[in-house]
């Protein structure tokens, strides 16, 4: 499965570079770290942010409750088709994360208890992750958990540092994780939870 998990994240990042921004796909272990907050009730609304291939996907899979409601966003319509047939039990939905409001408004919900996120930060502008944070906090349920993760290699990039400080300025607590060594590249990840009122910041 990992050979043909490459090929399947080969092709995305030559179709869009800047939408995949790894060098290959995430590990079962990382993908088991991100999904450490999934709750496990029945009435559980769970929301994964770029998908990929699945490996985060499975993780979440494995650990939430057959009967709650799981929503994964992938805007490549090859991973997303090729992530439906893989996991049945999830709705892929292939559109732009900052779209989430809508989508869980047409599943008649309005918050999620988890918010997993794989999607490269580093990659996007400050108007783009300033945009989708704004989105993360309005549906994040009380006492739900938003969880993602950034590249050892990265963390001193401006863009990666930037992110870690709007982390902290919208959450009241912001969890790094050890590092996550089989993985390439190592990866640390982020577990924020308790949105602070009034951390909204411009678009």
């Amino acid at each position: 499965m990992l050979g043909r998990d490459l090929l399947l994240f080969t092709q995305a990042w030559w179709r869009s570079p800047r939408h995949v921004g790894a060098v290959a796909p995430s590990s079962i272990v990382l993908g088991e770290r991100l999904a450490a907050v999934v709750p496990a009730g029945d009435d559980a609304v769970i929301v994964e942010l770029g998908a990929g291939t699945g490996a985060v996907t499975a993780g979440i899979e494995h650990r939430r409750s057959p009967r709650s409601t799981f929503l994964a966003f992938e805007r490549d319509g090859e991973l997303a088709r090729q992530l439906t047939w893989r996991i049945p039990g999830v709705r892929v939905i292939v559109d732009d994360a900052r779209n989430l409001r809508t989508h869980l408004a047409e599943h008649s919900l309005s918050t999620a208890d988890a918010v997993v996120c794989g999607l490269p930060w580093a990659n996007f502008s400050a108007h783009e992750q300033a945009d989708l944070l704004n989105t993360i906090c309005d549906v994040l349920a009380p006492g739900g958990a938003f969880t993602t993760f950034a590249y050892v290699h990265a963390l001193v990039l401006p863009a990666a540092r930037r992110f870690h400080a709007e982390l902290a300025v919208r959450f009241e607590e912001v969890l790094p994780t050890r590092t996550v060594l089989r993985n390439l590249p190592p990866a640390i990840t982020y577990v924020c939870r308790r949105p602070r009122v009034g951390g909204r910041t411009a678009r």
